[in-house]
């Protein structure tokens, strides 16, 4: 159940959402109930997402997550878990090393930090900074 309260022309409006089921919403408006024909069906959102028991973190704290073993080649860094990426902390050209921060991804509220596994040149980035990536996306590529 979500409550909501919406102010229309002047007026409020007390609005419960009680039950959604494909195209019909049950809902409550100032105490008198409704039953509202959607044009299209509701939006069912699953999302799995697998975890360490206990995640490595940096000296502040942050989360660390490295690439899944197994996934991709040598120089390629892909995403562990679905998310939206926050910041962007190399750039093409650049030297990084193996631990060393590459971005950082949002993932259910939480802020987790995409690390080297190796060192090298990155030679490729292929996220922009806001964009929503699933996981195993390529992230960056690194020679």
């Amino acid at each position: 159940m979500k409550q909501f309260k919406y102010t229309i022309n002047g007026s409020i409006y007390s609005v419960t959402v009680h039950k959604i089921e494909d195209t019909v919403a049950e809902v409550e408006v100032n105490g008198t109930p409704y039953r509202v024909l959607m044009d299209r069906p509701a939006k069912k959102h699953v999302v799995t997402i697998k975890r360490p028991a206990q995640a490595p973190t940096t000296s502040a704290g942050a989360p660390v997550v490295l690439r899944p073993a197994g996934g991709g080649g040598k120089g390629v860094v892909k995403s562990p878990l679905p998310g939206i990426i926050l910041s962007i902390d190399c750039k093409v050209g650049d030297e990084v090393k193996k631990g060393q921060k590459l971005l950082v991804l949002e993932a259910m509220k939480m802020e987790n930090t995409i690390a080297s596994e190796f060192a090298g040149k990155v030679t490729e980035i292929k996220v922009e900074k806001g964009e929503s990536i699933l996981e195993g996306a390529v992230l960056v590529v690194i020679n």
